[in-house]
């Protein structure tokens, strides 16, 4: 499933929020990061299951793009922490 929100963060912030997320906050469903660059993280958690997070720049911050087939809560409890875009 694939999640989105636009957010007033930056990739970097959004990237580091992730990955302090999925290794701290979700416990029996933690994901460490694969792969990484200045727009995009792989986390890789529980049975080789897969989280990709694509950023990119939004006339009001950053819009976030996230998949995943078994993380999907987990996914979508952490775009939920993130603050909203400013409306332009």
């Amino acid at each position: 499933m694939t999640h989105e929100r636009t957010t007033a963060l930056t990739a970097p912030e959004i990237l580091g929020r992730a990955k302090s997320f999925f290794a701290e906050r979700v416990p029996n469903n933690a994901a460490y990061p694969e792969r990484e660059g200045p727009t995009f993280l792989t986390l890789r958690g529980q049975g080789g299951e897969e989280i990709a997070f694509a950023v990119m720049p939004s006339g009001t911050g950053s819009h976030v793009r996230a998949s995943t087939l078994f993380f999907d809560q987990a996914v979508a409890r952490f775009l939920s922490t993130l603050p909203p875009a400013q409306a332009a």
